[in-house]
C-alpha cells in the first residue's frame, strides 16, 4: 500500500484542492521531523495563511509526523518515488508555492522538475560532515547540479557554508542561518520533569545516554555499575540509535549484573535501567536527567544533537567524536555547559564527580541552557526568508 502511496495513486485531487499559498516541506526521517517541528510553529503561527503540506521518506519518520504535526499542518502526505512521470504527478496534484527540504535527502528528479517548473525550493538546517564533503568533491559532476538546483541553501554554520561555496556553488544562494534545534524550546515546552508515558522506580539520580552506537553501550553500563557503588540510588535509561538493538543492550546490562527492561516490552523500568527502544519519547526523558550522555561520540559517528538535553539544563557529557556537531559542541564546551570524556575512565570519573558536586551540576546544567538560549532567533530568520521566497 505504501509503494502506491509513493507512486500517487493514493493520492486524491479534491483533498488536495488548493485555496491559498502552499508550502510543500520534506523531511528524511525521524531526526529530521523533530528538526523541522519548531519552523512547522513559527510558520504556522507567523504565517496562518499559508497552508502546509508535510511529508517523510520512511515509515517511522511519516509515523512520528503524524504523531508530532497533527492540527500544525493541513496535509501529510506520501514523498514520492524519484521517477519523473510519478514526480510530475505529485508537483501536479500538490501544486506548491515554495519546496522546503529539511537537511537532507536530495533527490535529482524533484529538485530539476521544481527548477524547471520555476517553483523555489529552500534547503534548511543544511550541514555537511567531513565525509560528506568528501563524497561531494569526488563525485561534484553530480552534486554540484544538484546544490545548484535550489534558490537558497541555508546552512547551520559557517563552516557549512563554506564547504558549499568550496564546492562550487555560488555565494549568493548560500546563507548561514543557524541550527532550527536552537529554537525548539520556543515552540515546545521546555519545562523540567514533563509527563512520561511509562513508569520509573525511585531514584536519587537519573542519568540519560541518548542516540548510542553499538561499542558505546558496554562502556556506559560498566560505567554506571561503577557509579551504583558510589551512588546507589542512581538509574539509567538508554536511547539506542537504532531501536532494533534493545535485547541485545538488554543482554550486556544482564552481563555485568544489571537488570534491564525494555520499552517495547513492558511499560515500566527495570530495576537498574530503562532501554528506550522506541521513536519519539527521547525529548522527554532528558527533561527528568540529571546528567545527559550524547551518543555516537566514543565511537567514530560524529556524535549526535546536544542540544535536547541542553534546553532542559541538563549537563551534556559526551566523547572525542562530535565532529557533525562540532560548533555547537564547542560552544557548549566553551560555556561550562558540557564535558568531553574520552573514555570508560573518563567517564566514570565524571559522572561520579557531577553527581557528587550539586553546585557544579546545577551550574552545568544552567550553562548549558544559557548558551543554547543565547543562539535563538533562529526560526524567525527562516521565516523571513521564507516570506521573501514566496
Amino acid at each position: 500500500m505504501r509503494t502506491l502511496y509513493r507512486l500517487g495513486l493514493g493520492l486524491k485531487a479534491h483533498e488536495l484542492r488548493k485555496t491559498k499559498k502552499r508550502i510543500w516541506i520534506h523531511a528524511l526521517s525521524v531526526g529530521e521531523v523533530t528538526s523541522a517541528l519548531p519552523l512547522i510553529s513559527g510558520l504556522r503561527k507567523e504565517m496562518p495563511e499559508v497552508e502546509l503540506v508535510f511529508s517523510a521518506a520512511t515509515r517511522s519518520g511519516s509515523g512520528v509526523a503524524r504523531k508530532l504535526l497533527q492540527g500544525k499542518v493541513d496535509h501529510i502526505i506520501p514523498f514520492p518515488f524519484d521517477f519523473l512521470p510519478v514526480v510530475k504527478r505529485f508537483l501536479q496534484m500538490v501544486k506548491p508555492d515554495l519546496f522546503i527540504l529539511i537537511e537532507t535527502d536530495f533527490w535529482p528528479s524533484m529538485l530539476s522538475t521544481l527548477k524547471k517548473k520555476n517553483i523555489p525550493s529552500l534547503l534548511v538546517n543544511g550541514r555537511i560532515s567531513e565525509k560528506s564533503m568528501t563524497s561531494y568533491k569526488r563525485f561534484s559532476f553530480f552534486f554540484l547540479p544538484l546544490f545548484s538546483s535550489f534558490r537558497t541553501l541555508s546552512m547551520q554554520t559557517e563552516k557549512d557554508r563554506g564547504n558549499l561555496i568550496a564546492l562550487g556553488i555560488d555565494h549568493n544562494q548560500v546563507k548561514t542561518l543557524g541550527n532550527l534545534k536552537y529554537d525548539t524550546a520556543l515552540y515546545s515546552s521546555a519545562k523540567r520533569k514533563q509527563s512520561l508515558s511509562f513508569t520509573l522506580p525511585p531514584y536519587n539520580y537519573l542519568l540519560v545516554a541518548g542516540s548510542t552506537h553499538d561499542g558505546e553501550e558496554e562502556i556506559l553500563l560498566q560505567s554506571f555499575k561503577e557509579l551504583k557503588e558510589k551512588h546507589p540510588q542512581s538509574y539509567m535509561v538508554i536511547a539506542p540509535r537504532q531501536v532494533a538493538r534493545g535485547k541485545e543492550i538488554q543482554g550486556i546490562a544482564a552481563s555485568l549484573d544489571l537488570q534491564a527492561n525494555c520499552r517495547s516490552q513492558i511499560n515500566a523500568g527495570g530495576k537498574d535501567i530503562l532501554i528506550l527502544d522506541t521513536i519519539g519519547e527521547l525529548n522527554t526523558i532528558y527533561s527528568h536527567a540529571d546528567i545527559a550522555f550524547v551518543g555516537g561520540s566514543l565511537v567514530a559517528k560524529g556524535g549526535h544533537n546536544p542540544i535536547e538535553p541542553s534546553i532542559f539544563a541538563v549537563p551534556v557529557l559526551f566523547g572525542p567524536h562530535m565532529e557533525d556537531f562540532s560548533e555547537i559542541s564547542k560552544q557548549l564546551l566553551l560555556a561550562g555547559g558540557a564535558f568531553t570524556v574520552a573514555d570508560g575512565n573518563e567517564l566514570s570519573a565524571t559522572f561520579i564527580q557531577i553527581l557528587n558536586e550539586k553546585e557544579l551540576r546545577l551550574e552545568a546544567g544552567k550553562a548549558a541552557q544559557e548558551c543554547i538560549k543565547s543562539q535563538q532567533g533562529v526560526i524567525k530568520r527562516h521565516i523571513n526568508l521564507i516570506k521573501e521566497m514566496l
